[in-house]
Parts: C-alpha cells; structure tokens; sequence
C-alpha cells in the first residue's frame, strides 16, 4: 500500500510502498478514505513536535475509514464499521492500523471528508473550552487564529456554548468564514497588526473572559493584556512559530489563569474526559449544531502541496486528503 512517510531522522518526507499492516491485539486495520491534516503534522516533519514517532513513521493524525480487520481482543468494533480515527500518526496512508480505543463510530450521514476533519479541531476545541475554561453563556471568547481549522472549530463551539465570540484572523475572506461560523464581532489582523492596536480594539469590543489562542508571539501578549480579571487564556498552538512569555506579575494583579491545552495528552492521563469530550461533539454535530468547513480537498498525491497551504497559513478550515 502507498503511505505518506519520514524514513529517518532529518528526512524530507515522501510517499513509499509499504507492507499492508495486520492489527495487533486492541487494534483494527482501517481502510482510509480521507485524512486531516494539522499544524502538528508540520512540526513531526521539522522534529520538533512533542511527542515524536521513531522513525520511520507515517505522517497524518486523523482519519476516516472503514474498518477491515480486527484483531484479538475487540469487542466493540466489527468489519464494515464506518470510524473517525485520533491516529497520533499513520493516517496519511491507504490502511493503517490503529487501537481501537481510539476509533469513533460515525453516524451514517456523516461523510468521511467532514468524519476526518473532525476528530482533532472538535474534540480540542469542546474539552479546552467546556473542560478546561469552563466557559459560561455570556462570556466573551476571543479567538485568535480564528479562520484556520482549529480556530474556526472553537468559534463554533463557543458560540455553541453560548458566548460572545470575537474571532482575529487576517484577511476580510477568512473573516467572512469566521462570521458563518457563529463569530459576533471581527477583527482583521491585516487592518490591525501591531500588539498595541489588537489590543486597543480588542479592549474597545469589551475584552476577553476567555481567550482561545492557537497562534502564539505578539497576538498572545495583545490578548493577555486586553483579558478581564479573572480571565483564562488558552494555549492551544504557536503557529506563529514564537512561544510567547507570560507577564506572571499582570496575570497576578489581574487574577488571569494561563491554561495549557495538549489535547493528545489526555489519552495518557485521562482517557474517559476525552472521549466523553468528543462523543459530545458528535452529538452537536447530529443536532445541526456544528457545521465543519473544509476549505481545501486534495488527492493524496497532492499531499505536499496541501502541507504547503498550511506552512504558508493559507488554508481557510481544515486540508483533507482523500483517498479514492
């Protein structure tokens, strides 16, 4: 089978043929149909993502499919079950197997394009802000990054939960995406790209009870200094490239809270909030209260180019590769 993969440290990743894997015992072999591709994907290709595979590895951390095999020991999976998978890796590929705990059955309308985009953006989006940030109805949610995959999916769940969302991204375009999202208020990093002047606008709309930030550098430090006391900052990602320092003497005098968000890393700590977490999710996206936005799908031999989008932050929602 064809996979998407990085053969050794420092390798350039290229697709190659493989053998087709047999499921080991809590594993099934899924078919894939379509895969996600996020941020983290770009950080395992430069070494520098947090919980690096061994190579050699195959790239891609969520995907949708069938499943074709099972191996000892699953009981609550069968062949020709439709799933989401939270790979951590392996999804940028025909097959993969995956342990089972961390397959979703998905309803029957759900397409495999929307099922892969789902897992990752949804599933950090509801834990971070209904776990972590406990966010209220009538709060006010600042998004920074808010026309990617990842900010658009806490758009729509903030709005979900009934706040206020302000959503900051570049470009009237993407704002426009964030405004169908469930987004209150815009604001245009093209029109607004100095920290003091996010924050003098920021500040002007109310500020921020909560902010969502998978972006990083200066948009954290104009978000931080426009939170309300008693504020919770979310750090979701730096696809800014640069982690920004944290002012501890203003958080103190302000009483803000600065919340770390590994979504990934609740498999290992507590596995149950997670998946409660996502299967909540689904059941919005059931209710025709989640919409995902996929603005780019591309063949799996395109999948250099659809990295590429992402590297240049040029992607409005989710990149998904289909299979077919």
């Amino acid at each position: 089978m064809r996979a998407y993969r990085i053969a050794a440290e420092g390798a350039a990743p290229a697709f190659a043929a493989i053998p087709t894997p047999v499921p080991g015992a809590g594993e099934v072999r899924v078919r894939i149909a379509a895969a996600a591709l996020n941020f983290a994907d770009l950080l395992m290709i430069a070494g520098r993502y947090q919980a690096m595979p061994p190579p050699p590895f195959t790239l891609g951390l969520e995907a949708a499919g069938v499943v074709e095999a099972c191996g000892p020991g699953v009981a609550h999976l069968r062949p020709g079950t439709r799933v989401a998978v939270f790979a951590g890796h392996g999804a940028l590929a025909e097959a993969g197997c995956f342990a089972a705990a961390r397959c979703l059955p998905l309803p029957d309308a759900m397409g495999f394009d929307i099922a892969a985009a789902f897992p990752v953006a949804y599933g950090t989006a509801h834990l971070a802000l209904s776990h972590r940030a406990r966010l209220a109805p009538g709060e006010t949610l600042v998004v920074l990054g808010a026309a990617g995959g990842a900010g658009l999916a806490a758009v729509e769940v903030g709005a979900a939960l009934g706040a206020r969302v302000i959503a900051v991204a570049r470009g009237h375009d993407r704002l426009e995406a964030a405004r169908a999202a469930g987004a209150h208020a815009t604001l245009d990093t093209d029109t607004n790209p100095a920290p003091d002047a996010l924050r003098a606008a920021l500040k002007a709309l109310g500020g921020a009870d909560v902010v969502y930030d998978t972006v990083g550098g200066e948009a954290f430090a104009a978000a931080f200094r426009a939170t309300r006391p008693e504020g919770r900052i979310l750090a979701i990602g730096f696809a800014s490239g640069a982690v920004p320092p944290v002012a501890l003497n203003i958080a103190m005098v302000k009483n803000i809270s600065v919340l770390g968000v590994n979504w990934p890393g609740y498999d290992g700590f507590r596995p149950d909030t997670l998946r409660a977490s996502l299967r909540a999710a689904l059941g919005w996206w059931r209710a025709g209260r989640l919409a995902p936005h996929i603005g780019h799908r591309l063949p799996f031999a395109r999948t250099p180019e659809a990295l590429d989008l992402l590297r240049r932050r040029a992607a409005t929602g989710k990149v998904v590769i289909t299979m077919a």
